[in-house]
């Protein structure tokens, strides 16, 4: 059984900044992507940022330039630094992760989600 857990949300003022962070457990072969989807009241999910393997990362054009994806690969962390935060940042962000373990090959997880709000 794979978990990801997410930390790190909360309220922050506009132009503030946040980290989150989310943690991959269980058995895990590979982690093959990890990335952040965000979703906001009555909008679909959408995709944040991503960091694939050997380090190539995605971020969605809304947040080039404010937010920054890293991986600790040894803790199997994805990190998501966000700056100059925006109210319509406002969202659940969700961690996601590819991955290869004792479920299968390539399966897709999910996290629960952390609140970010950006609020004066």
């Amino acid at each position: 059984q794979v978990q990801l857990v997410e930390s790190g949300g909360g309220l922050v003022q506009p132009g503030g900044s946040l980290r989150l962070s989310c943690a991959a457990s269980g058995s895990i072969f590979q982690i093959h992507v990890m990335g952040w989807y965000r979703q906001a009241p009555g909008k679909p999910r959408e995709l944040v940022a991503r960091i694939i393997v050997g380090g190539s990362t995605n971020y969605a054009d809304s947040v080039k330039g404010r937010f920054t994806i890293s991986r600790d690969n040894a803790k199997n962390t994805v990190y998501l630094q966000m700056n100059s935060l925006k109210p319509e940042d406002t969202a659940v962000y969700y961690c996601n992760s590819i991955l290869s373990g004792a479920g299968g090959y390539g399966m897709d997880y999910w996290g629960k989600g952390t609140l970010v709000t950006v609020s004066s």
